[in-house]
């Protein structure tokens, strides 16, 4: 058996040092990775869970719950016959269609086409025009809900000031709160609501080329073409977003039509917020009027899939 040559003269022998420490595998470094980088959203996290989440889980348990406001000792599961009685009660399924009729007239017709109306002609008027007009849309947006109510009130109410002006001009007047309840509450959140929309399509307008306009007026097409073949699909996105956020808005205006009408007169007026405030407040049965707005939270839901399907980019 041969022994290893000796080592020759100016070589060191060095004794093997530690071995590496194994890394660890890439499973285990993305989730650390992962966790340090959430480890900062956590507080948001929490108060989001504790705030949020947290009363919208309760409030789906006292849905299917017979809780009461007053007179009870304890409250027991009763399943979906909340949910079951909604459906059977006329006041319900009116308070559905009033909600239904409130939110096209005044969001998806109203706010939505008056807004956009108002940013089309804001661009083309002076400085002096956009400052003035902008500053009285806003300042009716800007106002409480339950001071613009009070200011509608004022307008509608019998002896008002939209009577005074027909009587002015010898045009028939009428109580419009009692005749027309729905329209005149309808009118009252276009008044209010239409600025938000104004600013969202005066800001989606100025990101339109001035090229793409000029050259479709070049090439002959009027306002109405330029408008309905270049303005409106390039704000498609824009008409979504807004359509979504007021709609939700609508569905949720309680305060300006309690002040102007508190539902009435009967339930003609009476929307689903309302029916739920009576429901739960007036007759003390909460279960059943947190069913009903969770309801109205699916309707909002629902909504929101059809804006978000919109909101897609493919045509």
């Amino acid at each position: 058996m041969t022994s290893a040559p000796p080592a020759g003269p100016g070589v060191v022998k060095t004794a093997p040092g530690p071995a590496a420490p194994p890394h660890p595998p890439a499973g285990r470094r993305d989730v650390r990775r992962a966790l340090t980088r959430a480890l900062p959203l956590s507080p948001a996290v929490v108060l989001l869970l504790l705030f949020l989440a947290g009363p919208i889980a309760y409030c789906a348990y006292i849905a299917f719950t017979d809780l009461q406001l007053t007179g009870q000792a304890e409250s027991s599961f009763i399943g979906f016959d909340n949910f079951r009685a909604a459906f059977k009660d006329d006041a319900f399924l009116n308070a559905v269609w009033l909600t239904l009729v409130f939110t096209v007239l005044s969001s998806l017709i109203g706010q939505n086409t008056l807004g956009l109306s108002l940013a089309v002609l804001m661009q083309r008027a002076s400085k002096p025009v956009r400052t003035v007009t902008g500053g009285i849309v806003i300042a009716a947006w800007v106002l409480p809900e339950v001071v613009a109510g009070f200011l509608l009130y004022a307008f509608f109410r019998r002896e008002g000031t939209l009577n005074a002006v027909l009587d002015w001009l010898h045009l028939p007047s009428q109580n419009w709160l009692f005749t027309l309840p729905i329209l005149a509450v309808s009118f009252a959140n276009v008044w209010r609501g239409t600025a938000f929309s104004m600013l969202v399509y005066s800001a989606a307008l100025n990101e339109i080329p001035k090229e793409i306009t000029e050259a479709a007026e070049v090439d002959g097409a009027g306002g109405w073409r330029r408008m309905w073949h270049i303005t409106l699909p390039m704000i498609r996105r824009s008409i979504g977003t807004n359509l979504m956020l007021n709609t939700l808005q609508t569905l949720s205006v309680f305060g300006l039509i309690w002040v102007m009408t508190r539902g009435g007169p009967g339930n003609r007026s009476q929307t689903l917020p309302l029916f739920m405030y009576e429901q739960a407040f007036q007759k003390s049965m909460i279960g059943y009027g947190t069913a009903v707005a969770l309801l109205l939270l699916v309707v909002g839901s629902l909504f929101s899939l059809v804006y978000m399907r919109l909101l897609r980019t493919e045509v």
